[in-house]
């Protein structure tokens, strides 16, 4: 089974969403595939987005969330970077499928000729391209193994009946009679609000929902319901007659204390025996071994010790901005066994122009940031808050606090140790500043000015080690070289590295040119780094990012026992497994992976 061998036709899981947006049904799939592969089959997940977009490269963060890269260079959704990190497996781009990427594919068979002189229509041409495209892309091995995996589960976004999904529920639904019987299983994750005025539990929006399903050629086989507390068996029985679903297959996703319950909630509600019941995989299936996550969940639960990390960024107004960042964090501080609290800054807020518009605003902000434990600086794009970001990298820097800037987050370290440490005050990036006559930071030579779409330094890209004495190859375990992955316009300007080496500061990763540079640190610092590349990409739960391991042992006093080799710290858990190369989900109104937050109160 596990290579392969024991389900001889591919099996799938189709998870949709009705009643409401934001519900979880990322959480949802990425749980799914850990029960399945508890039980000991190979697992491949697909993310269906029905806009237009080629990818997410292009949107905002405040539209979709963080943009996800994978090793190919595929900017995706971030509920790939659930799958990944849940799953522990490596996607592709091909898996997440868009509007856009479905008619640009159709439309180039059309001009090539493909389809005869056939007027090309939605049914049947756009319908089976879907079915084609989900059918290829599942047979790609996505665990290290050869071979393809045994089941694939699909998540399709947005909520049933949206008019941009039309084309995708239809071909579901011809997909569903397409594989046969014991080959499809479909689960509806659905919404049952309590009204506060009455306190019951009411069914009226999922048995809606469910009908406008089966409306569109699709019968689901498990309900899984999103609501404040589990369903009451008098709810279930209703559900069960209106809907048509079993009560045994009607599971409630209640809100639970951390993130990692939600694989065990599916356990326990016997979830992965009305899957297999689905996919006729009862025989060959085996109890769902979860110990890993029952014991990381309750761990979690159990943390006391805070360690305080400081977000400076401009996208703080919505965490999954940064929701990979916060699972890394995350990640190495139950490591370390600290309960991770994340004190949300806005850039802007730092700046001195705040403090003249608006003085409260400034200084809760600056109170946040000196009562950090560690800083980070996340990457991001354009030059609102890049000052902002200056001065916190200047405050962790001359009072020795431990920081971590990723892609922009390094370049603006670089930018800070150039006027404050070389006296040039107008050291700048030409992404800021066209003009300015000290340029830190360039654009890159293959970049291209015209097309925001794919044009990046993306994927997984070499970085090797200049230096072995320095902290961040020693994190890595001492290897010569790794792999992260990346996504950036604009480069430490290499014509500038040896005056800042001469100054004080070490460029210890390069690539495979030495012309561009990947780590930077200050040796004489307790913990400054700054990475090019976006190790948050690459956590996983017990396999924390090297980097992100780094910054929450500095900011708790633990560094040194980290980096003196095979020396465990204080109330470590046995063996922390270094991982350089993400577990990551959104569900709404679930406390998030105990991860304590706080802002300065205008940014809620």
């Amino acid at each position: 089974m596990n290579k392969g061998g024991g389900v001889k036709k591919m099996k799938y899981v189709l998870v949709t969403g009705g009643v409401v947006s934001g519900l979880g049904k990322g959480v949802t799939a990425s749980s799914i595939g850990v029960l399945l592969k508890a039980c000991g089959f190979r697992v491949t997940s697909i993310k269906i987005d029905p806009y237009l977009n080629t990818d997410a490269g292009t949107m905002s963060p405040f539209e979709h969330g963080e943009v996800f890269v994978l090793d190919d260079g595929g900017e995706v959704d971030l509920d790939l970077g659930n799958y990944e990190r849940f799953l522990d497996i490596k996607l592709t781009r091909d898996n997440n499928i868009t509007t856009g990427k479905i008619y640009q594919a159709v439309l180039d068979k059309e001009r090539r000729g493909d389809y005869l002189g056939k007027t090309v229509q939605v049914v049947p041409h756009i319908t089976d391209a879907i079915q084609e495209w989900i059918e290829r892309v599942a047979m790609i091995p996505v665990d290290g193994q050869p071979g393809p995996a045994d089941v694939c589960v699909i998540e399709l976004g947005g909520t049933i009946g949206d008019i941009e999904s039309m084309p995708f529920t239809e071909a579901l639904g011809q997909f569903s009679y397409r594989v046969g019987a014991g080959n499809f299983c479909l689960i509806h994750v659905s919404l049952v609000p309590v009204l506060s005025v009455v306190g019951e539990q009411k069914t009226k929006p999922t048995q809606h929902s469910v009908r406008g399903l089966r409306s569109l050629g699709l019968t689901p086989n498990i309900l899984a319901c999103r609501s404040t507390l589990a369903l009451e068996e008098n709810v279930k029985k209703k559900l069960s007659q209106f809907c048509h679903v079993p009560a045994e297959n009607i599971i409630t996703l209640y809100d639970v204390s951390n993130i990692w319950h939600l694989p065990l909630l599916l356990r326990d509600q016997k979830a992965h025996e009305a899957i297999l019941g689905a996919l006729n995989l009862h025989g060959i299936a085996r109890e769902p071994n979860l110990k890993e996550w029952t014991s990381r969940a309750e761990l979690c639960d159990m943390l006391l010790e805070p360690v305080r990390i400081a977000i400076v960024g401009k996208y703080t107004g919505l965490s999954d901005s940064y929701l990979s960042l916060l699972k890394a964090l995350l990640h190495a501080s139950v490591s370390l066994r600290k309960k991770l609290v994340v004190d949300w800054i806005p850039a802007s807020d730092l700046e001195d122009e705040t403090a003249k518009e608006n003085p409260d605003v400034y200084k809760a902000a600056w109170k946040l940031l000196k009562g950090s434990d560690g800083v980070l600086v996340p990457g991001g794009f354009g030059d609102r808050g890049v000052e902002g970001k200056i001065l916190a990298a200047k405050y962790a820097r001359e009072n020795r606090i431990p920081f971590l800037g990723i892609c922009l987050g390094m370049q603006i370290a670089v930018i800070e140790f150039a006027r404050s440490i070389l006296g040039l005050q107008d050291a700048n990036s030409t992404e800021f500043d066209p003009d300015t006559k000290n340029p830190c930071v360039i654009f890159m030579p293959e970049g291209s000015k015209t097309h925001l779409g794919g044009t990046m330094r993306l994927g997984s890209r070499r970085t090797y080690f200049q230096v072995m004495d320095c902290k961040s190859a020693k994190l890595y375990g001492n290897r010569g070289f790794i792999d992260e992955r990346h996504r950036h316009r604009y480069e430490v300007n290499p014509d500038m590295v040896s005056r800042l080496e001469d100054a004080g500061i070490s460029f210890t990763g390069k690539d495979e040119t030495g012309q561009r540079m990947e780590i930077v640190e200050l040796p004489n610092h307790p913990y400054y780094i700054g990475a090019q590349f976006h190790p948050e990409f690459k956590s996983r739960p017990g396999k924390p990012s090297a980097l992100f391991l780094g910054l929450v042992a500095a900011a708790c006093g633990q560094l040194d026992s980290l980096l003196h080799a095979h020396k465990i710290p204080n109330g470590m858990a046995k063996k922390v497994s270094l991982y350089q190369n993400g577990n990551a989900t959104k569900f709404a109104k679930i406390p998030a992976d105990g991860i304590y937050s706080n802002c300065n109160g205008v940014h809620a």
